[in-house]
């Protein structure tokens, strides 16, 4: 997952509005959004290489997304998998901000991540780059592959794009959140930041909605949470670029 923008609080309906994409190799085998057989409350995508899964939601309103942090000290492979960290959380009865507290003893066990926890009304963010662990404030947020809020031309476009819609609109329409996450717009080099990849990769890098020849987004997500409780989740998964399928679900927590 390389984008989460997310609206918390501030809305007359939505206490959390979630607006997401998942970049990654298009070879890596994936299973799209479904209730798992083995964890029948966990709602999510799901890696089939390492089994864990980028972001997710449950029955019961736990969420939890993921983005890497991108830096080569952080490309080398470690002990765990960044996946199992969503994963586990969704699984197990653990309040978010004891859970971090669990994953920041073990955080030099995963490469590089970013980790967003909780439900609506009680939501922290981690990243093993930081020495703490935050509880979200209402507001719009964005998290790409550097820490929260991190000025990025795709963060902050994506942040000021889905703020304006949610507090101009009571009504929000999910297909007008995944027009705003298929942005293929590169951005201006002098706006780009310096990770170490490179110039062109930053570039290519760049847009809310990557398309590359061998990696891209693979999968955009839309969640929504009213003040009833109400989960609807949506998912698009895309091939190489191009529109694959849409899933959507909605219960109540």
């Amino acid at each position: 997952m390389c984008l989460i923008t997310l609206h918390l609080k501030e809305h007359p309906i939505y206490k959390l509005i979630v607006a997401a994409n998942r970049d990654e190799f298009y070879n890596r085998p994936t299973a799209p959004a479904h209730f798992w057989e083995d964890e029948p409350t966990i709602l999510a995508g799901r890696d089939l290489l390492k089994g864990g899964t980028w972001l997710g939601v449950t029955k019961t309103g736990k969420f939890a997304a993921l983005t890497n942090f991108r830096a080569p000290s952080e490309m080398m492979p470690k002990e765990k998998s960044r996946g199992e960290i969503v994963s586990n959380y969704l699984k197990n009865q653990i309040a978010p901000k004891d859970y971090l507290e669990n994953i920041q003893k073990d955080q030099h066990l995963y490469p590089g991540f970013n980790i967003l926890v909780g439900n609506p009304d009680d939501l922290y963010y981690y990243s093993n780059q930081l020495p703490t662990i935050e509880k979200v404030t209402p507001g719009t947020h964005a998290l790409s592959n550097h820490l929260l809020n991190t000025p990025w031309p795709k963060a902050l476009k994506s942040r000021s794009n889905l703020r304006n819609y949610v507090l101009a609109n009571k009504s929000i329409d999910t297909d007008v959140l995944f027009d705003l996450l298929t942005d293929q717009e590169q951005a201006p080099d002098e706006q780009l930041p310096d990770t170490g990849i490179g110039l062109n990769h930053e570039r290519l890098l760049s847009p809310l909605f990557i398309q590359m020849p061998e990696y891209g987004t693979r999968s955009s997500s839309v969640l929504l949470i009213d003040q009833n409780n109400t989960i609807t989740f949506v998912e698009r998964t895309y091939q190489n670029g191009a529109f694959a399928n849409e899933k959507r679900f909605e219960f109540q927590a």
